[in-house]
C-alpha cells in the first residue's frame, strides 16, 4: 500500500492559481491510480481528478467541474503527485485530499470513493473572493 500526504494549501485569491502537492510511500506507487478529492464546507466530499500511470504514458481524468482549470500530474519516479488549479474560484475552497486506488475496482475512474484505498489527511484550500 501507499500513504499519501498532501502538502501545498493555502489562501489564494478569486482568479488566482495555487499547486498541491501529494507524496506517496511505498515501493509499487506506480501500480497505483492517484486521485485528488476535495470536501467543501456543509458538502460530500466530491471527486476532483485522477491519474493513471500506463507504463508508457500518463492518463488523466478530471471532474467536468474543473475541466480546463485543473491539471493533475504525477512523478512516478520520485512517488509524488500534483493538481495545478489556475483560475481559481471561491467554490473550489475546500479541503483537498490525495487518494491511492489499486485500480481493482474499476469505479475509480468515476471517483467513487470506495475504490481509493489510502487517504491522506487533506490541505485546505481557501479562495476569496
Amino acid at each position: 500500500q501507499v500513504q499519501p500526504v498532501e502538502s501545498g494549501g493555502g489562501v489564494v485569491q478569486a482568479g488566482g492559481s495555487l499547486r498541491l502537492s501529494c507524496a506517496a510511500s511505498g515501493r509499487t506507487f506506480s501500480n497505483y491510480i492517484m486521485g485528488w478529492f476535495r470536501q467543501a464546507p456543509g458538502k460530500e466530499r466530491e471527486f476532483v481528478a485522477a491519474i493513471r500511470d500506463g507504463g508508457s504514458a500518463y492518463y488523466p481524468f478530471y471532474a467536468d467541474s474543473v475541466k480546463g482549470r485543473f491539471t493533475i500530474s504525477r512523478d512516478s519516479a520520485k512517488n509524488m503527485v500534483y493538481l495545478q488549479m489556475n483560475s481559481l474560484k471561491p467554490e473550489d475552497t475546500g479541503v483537498y485530499y490525495c487518494a491511492a486506488s489499486n485500480g481493482r475496482d474499476s469505479a475509480w475512474v468515476h471517483g467513487r470513493e470506495h475504490a481509493y484505498d489510502c487517504w491522506g489527511q487533506g490541505t485546505q484550500v481557501t479562495v476569496s473572493s
